[in-house]
């Protein structure tokens, strides 16, 4: 006797459909799963037997073979469970084969046989959704996650009995239903705000120029000068998520098993800050079985770099081709997957290692050699992707205790929206293009004129303060934004003056 049950598995950010093919034999009794499995579906084996027999229901005195369906594809995790339970009883005769064929199951089972929920279920139910099945059986706490992929009837349960009865028609469990804009508007009620920065008017200028364009940002400054505080409310300034921006972060956490308990969407751009200990697989992604790292888990969001020099160089190095590619490549022996990872980057790092260089009110430590030593750790071909360079000076007492009186996140975020719509209007025709950040050499030259008194005040930069050649590019992207901020077509003077402020790394203040 067979049954055929259908689940889903995950392969990167996405998932294929699993066909569980369950036979019973007549021969000594046996389990035995195939098609590839890892340690975790193996084991299924035990918490099979303990959930039927502890739900009251007759586990088969046969040999139960178990076939994972494309067998040339490593399944893993735990997610197998319940839809081999189920097939298994199925084969024996207990459920109908039509009713089998509409529902994708997956779940995992406790001795008990309460299920449990497992990861990577949203691009699970897009994959259901595209595959044309009716709908999902699966973990309460995965019901939401699940039901936002929408075009599916999602039938949470809590034990292997329950979802047994749903399948033999002796239960009903309704459908969930969310509402997607509901929870959008309650992810939008941000913890941190800009009005609470005392002081740094210059640094909260050139993060909102930041935000208004995708550039990348470092700031460099002593401790204590609120860098990371600026830094962590860099989210609350950016464009609000599109449904299909929240959709793809939201499988990144799903897959990665990162999603918050009772988080259905990430609504809210992610802001990920990984230690500078982090290893390189742990920065990129990867593994024995590869999965994302923090770069894809930024996708859509900021990757902060706190105390940039820090962090081992060859981590800093693998940073260099999402940042150009918007995207990694993990590749195996056996299997090659790609993630996407397309984030802001913002660093912090102090301009020496004791962190008092130029500042007036502490004595530096460190001579000159030792300074250039630490500042060489950050290498070129990197700061080459770096727009912005700002300068975080110590705030003093004055500005420390007096009242907040800076703007609030929302009056900056509205004025950043404006300057991205000019840019998604301007880059229309030049897709994948959306921000002013990603433009190339072509899109330089045809969006980024200057007049002949921004061309000479340009090149006086570059002659005259020391300016490198690679901020040529640089200065006119971040012109380009500050004169979409002003709502200008064309790029003024001092909006070149106000990005050459911009470049402070270049002006080799610190070499």
């Amino acid at each position: 006797m067979m049954s055929r049950v259908l689940s889903c598995a995950t392969l990167g950010i996405d998932a294929y459909i699993v066909r569980i093919e369950n036979d019973l034999d007549r021969q000594i009794p046996a389990f035995s799963v195939v098609g590839l499995p890892d340690n975790a579906v193996k084991e299924s084996r035990d918490r099979v037997i303990a959930a039927i027999r502890n739900s009251g229901r007759v586990f088969p005195n046969r040999r139960v073979t178990v076939n994972l369906a494309p067998a040339d594809i490593r399944k893993e995790g735990s997610a197998f469970d319940l839809p081999i339970a189920i097939g298994i009883l199925a084969a024996d005769g207990a459920i109908s084969p039509e009713v089998l064929s509409g529902y994708a199951i997956l779940g995992e089972l406790s001795l008990d046989g309460g299920v449990r929920p497992v990861r990577g279920v949203l691009p699970m139910a897009v994959e259901a959704r595209r595959a044309g099945l009716k709908g999902m059986i699966l973990a309460r706490e995965n019901a939401r996650e699940a039901a936002i992929a929408g075009g599916l009837d999602i039938h949470p349960v809590s034990d292997l009995m329950e979802a047994l009865e749903f399948l033999e028609g002796y239960r009903t469990i309704d459908p969930l239903q969310i509402d997607i804009d509901r929870i959008f508007r309650q992810a939008l009620d941000y913890r941190v705000d800009f009005r609470d920065v005392r002081g740094q008017e210059h640094a909260k200028r050139a993060l909102e120029v930041a935000a208004a364009g995708g550039h990348n940002i470092i700031m460099i400054g002593p401790p204590g000068s609120g860098k990371t505080m600026l830094a962590r409310r860099i989210p609350t300034v950016l464009p609000d998520l599109t449904l299909d921006e929240a959709l793809e972060a939201t499988k990144i956490h799903s897959v990665a098993g990162l999603l918050p308990p009772h988080t259905a969407l990430i609504a809210v751009r992610p802001f990920r800050s990984p230690h500078h200990t982090i290893s390189d697989a742990g920065l990129i992604g990867g593994g024995p079985h590869p999965r994302p790292g923090e770069v894809s888990l930024a996708h859509h969001g900021v990757l902060f770099l706190d105390e940039l020099p820090e962090f081992k160089k060859n981590v800093l190095e693998v940073l260099r081709q999402p940042l150009e590619d918007g995207f990694v490549t993990i590749a195996r022996a056996a299997i090659s997957l790609t993630y996407p990872a397309q984030f802001m980057l913002a660093c912090a790092m102090n301009p020496c290692p004791c962190g008092y260089f130029g500042d007036p009110k502490n004595e530096c430590t460190c001579s000159p050699p030792f300074i250039q030593r630490y500042m060489s750790r950050i290498s070129g071909p990197l700061l080459d992707r770096i727009d912005i360079h700002i300068e975080v000076p110590a705030v003093d007492y004055t500005e420390l205790s007096s009242e907040p009186a800076g703007e609030p996140s929302e009056t900056i975020r509205e004025r950043v929206n404006t300057a991205r719509q000019l840019q998604h209007h301007r880059f229309r025709n030049r897709k994948p293009l959306y921000c002013n950040a990603h433009m190339g050499t072509r899109e330089i030259r045809d969006c980024c004129q200057i007049d002949s008194k921004g061309d000479e005040l340009l090149k006086m930069a570059i002659t005259r303060l020391g300016l490198s050649a690679r901020a040529y590019d640089r200065i006119l992207k971040v012109s380009r934004t500050i004169a979409d901020l002003e709502g200008e077509t064309d790029i003024k003077p001092q909006h070149v003056g106000e990005a050459i402020q911009y470049r402070s790394l270049d002006r080799n203040l610190w070499m």
